[in-house]
């Protein structure tokens, strides 16, 4: 039996038509679904014991100060007052709604707000500043997050970004040319939290940083030019 061939995440045929999954296309109702492990924000004007986190109590709602909630390996949090709350699946209008009815029995007109503190989208490779980023919004573009990371370095190689994005079990990846103004992932593709977004180098990159380096050993042009050849 053959080995199955390997295949690059990097490699793209030239002048390969890219077509977009569904997964990653813009819409305008997506709203986070609360999964594992993400770190819930509870704030209820009024109460302090009702809130973890609160923007309006005494609490800090920053994430490096703990005030917040893990949902669990079992997708529930542990609410003061409340208990057990399922949670995983669930909007954060969804959620807010739940707690504002589970409370209303002891607080008239409860005002409630719910946050996750860590969405977060990766990037990774040829940006100015690569680095993990966090957002607030639900609807983020790729323009947006590359601005974020400062841009791209002079080596990224703008036609073959890529996006990756968990699905189930399966990672989906999306590979978008950013030096095509119709291609359809610059414009279309919907960013969330826990996507990985990939600038990778040229392929000149280790060429010219191996140039750099020989060249000015070289005592005369023509030297360098043997140089070069031998490249």
């Amino acid at each position: 039996m053959q080995n199955p061939k390997p295949i690059s995440l990097f490699s793209r045929k030239e002048n390969e038509e890219i077509k977009l999954d569904s997964i990653f296309r813009y819409r305008a109702d997506y709203q986070h679904i609360i999964e594992i492990d993400n770190k819930v924000n509870i704030s209820v004007w009024g109460q302090d014991e009702l809130s973890i986190g609160s923007v309006y109590g005494i609490y800090n709602s920053n994430e490096v100060y703990g005030k917040w909630l893990m949902v669990d390996a079992n997708g529930n949090i542990e609410i003061p007052k409340i208990g057990t709350m399922m949670v995983k699946g669930m909007t954060l209008p969804m959620l807010k709604d739940s707690i504002k009815n589970l409370i209303s029995q002891w607080i008239a007109n409860p005002i409630v707000d719910v946050k996750v503190m860590n969405k977060e989208i990766t990037l990774l490779g040829e940006f100015r500043n690569p680095a993990v980023i966090h957002v607030d919004k639900d609807n983020n573009s790729l323009l947006e997050l590359v601005a974020k990371a400062g841009g791209f370095e002079y080596y990224a190689n703008l036609k073959s970004i890529k996006v990756l994005r968990q699905d189930g079990p399966k990672v989906k990846i999306a590979n978008i040319d950013l030096t095509i103004a119709s291609d359809e992932g610059a414009r279309n593709i919907q960013l969330r939290p826990g996507d990985i977004i990939i600038a990778p180098s040229k392929k000149n990159k280790e060429f010219d940083k191996r140039i750099s380096t020989i060249i000015p050993i070289a005592t005369s042009a023509t030297s360098a030019a043997i140089l070069i050849g031998a490249f």
